[in-house]
């Protein structure tokens, strides 16, 4: 799983000010490295966020960024785990006098490490369920309690552990049946969508629990047709919906809220980004957002 959604299982989210340039304001800021070059901290195997090859959503948003600010668009890889900010971010380029990247596209909004701008998209953490299974029916996490007891208690449960589906299970009297899956093997070839690529799709648990966007990627793209994804609703006991902003050093509020201008203004070519990739998005009253036919 992605650590900066990890960081954001137990995080709660904050509101931010969009701080708008005014027709009389200051020439825009230009990037923290004084130069027209956007470069981008991010983890180059953690699809469908990002990876090397630019097929993640987040590469997609950074290259919409990019063309918005008539800037060329760089990257600094590194695995988003921990020291991911320290180690990009935060990390200066011994042969340059520069950071070695000055825009994470991806950090829960008020995340401690950054500054950050608006949120830019909402999710929530969610379900994934195979076909053919018995499980075709059910359409909420609570539809699920209501099967056949002895039938829900044969279900096998993956997840992160200490992420909100834990209390989940837990409150359900459900924990005994989950499967923990680790958050940092090591592996730089592990991805976050493995437990639902391969756990249940080989059918070794019977339910996956993931953040909105991969359950919604890995689901969609499956070698297992017919997978299904449901998200959990907002919940006033339990947070399972987060929102996801950009994050820059701090200190830099005129370059944030340059970004953050950029946001407002694409919002619907971001929107229309995330959907593509299956990222269950929710509104400000907490309705899931349907794509456009």
């Amino acid at each position: 799983m992605n650590g900066l959604m990890r960081e954001c299982a137990g995080l709660a989210a904050v509101a931010a000010v969009l701080v708008m340039a005014t027709a009389g304001a200051a020439t825009p800021a230009a990037a923290p490295s004084g130069d027209n070059v956007l470069r981008v901290c991010a983890d180059p195997n953690n699809m469908p966020l990002s990876n090397r090859n630019g097929e993640g959503y987040e590469n997609r948003i950074a290259e919409l960024v990019a063309h918005e600010l008539g800037w060329k668009l760089e990257y600094t890889w590194f695995p988003q785990r921990m020291g991911f900010i320290r180690n990009t971010l935060k990390a200066r380029d011994p042969e340059q006098d520069r950071f070695k990247c000055d825009l994470v596209v991806g950090v829960p909004v008020g995340y401690e490490l950054t500054l950050t701008t608006p949120a830019y998209y909402r999710s929530t953490w969610a379900m994934v369920l195979p076909k053919g299974k018995g499980l075709d029916d059910i359409r909420t996490p609570d539809e699920l309690l209501k099967i056949d007891p002895a039938r829900l208690k044969t279900l096998r449960f993956g997840l992160v552990g200490g992420t909100p589906p834990t209390d989940w299970l837990l409150k359900n009297n459900l924990i005994g049946q989950a499967q923990s899956i680790p958050t940092q093997s090591g592996d730089p070839e592990a991805y976050p969508g493995e437990m639902i690529d391969k756990e249940l799709a080989a059918g070794h648990i019977d339910v996956a629990f993931a953040w909105g966007p991969i359950a919604g990627y890995f689901a969609k793209h499956s070698k297992e047709p017919g997978m299904r994804v449901v998200p959990f609703p907002p919940n006033p006991d339990v947070r399972y919906d987060f929102k996801i902003a950009m994050g820059v050093r701090f200190g830099e509020k005129e370059w944030r809220d340059r970004i953050a201008g950029v946001i407002a203004d694409k919002k619907k070519e971001i929107d229309a980004i995330l959907l593509s990739y299956g990222v269950p998005l929710l509104d400000e009253q907490g309705n899931l957002i349907q794509a456009a036919n």
